[in-house]
């Protein structure tokens, strides 16, 4: 099973800290599937990561992309993985049916919106009673994350 970690955003903007986790992820080499919860928001994120840091650069596709594998970062609204990633990350409150093939999952909620922490408790609970490895992560002052589960 994935060993799954809820980001709680609470300083920034849930797309400035998904670039964030982003560049680390991308920094330690691994691929990544970016789930969103609408192709509205595929598109969103897709502007996003690519015009977020002048100074930096996350190579990242979608389903318009040409070679979907060869992409380090692909964003989808589906359950799809044609980059063969071990990392998911997940936004919008997105819970995917199944989450075998991935070694970690990041499931980033913004604290801003009382609507998205309600789910993410719920979802917590869901996966906890299912057997899951949870953590929690609380975002600190300057966008940095402190484990507190």
């Amino acid at each position: 099973m994935a060993e799954i970690s809820f980001y709680h955003v609470t300083r920034q903007a849930p797309l400035q800290a998904l670039a964030r986790l982003m560049e680390k992820v991308y920094g330690q080499g691994l691929k990544t599937v970016i789930r969103a919860g609408s192709e509205e928001r595929v598109k969103e994120v897709d502007t996003y990561l690519w015009t977020y840091n002048p100074a930096s650069f996350l190579p990242h596709g979608t389903a318009d992309s040409k070679d979907k594998s060869l992409q380090p970062l692909y964003i989808t609204a589906d359950e799809e993985n044609p980059n063969a990633a071990k990392v998911l990350a997940l936004l919008d409150n997105v819970l995917p049916e199944t989450m075998n093939g991935y070694e970690r999952v990041l499931y980033l909620f913004d604290g801003q919106d009382e609507g998205q922490t309600r789910t993410a408790r719920q979802h917590w609970k869901d996966l906890k009673e299912q057997g899951h490895s949870l953590a929690y992560w609380e975002q600190q002052e300057g966008g940095g994350w402190k484990r507190s589960a």
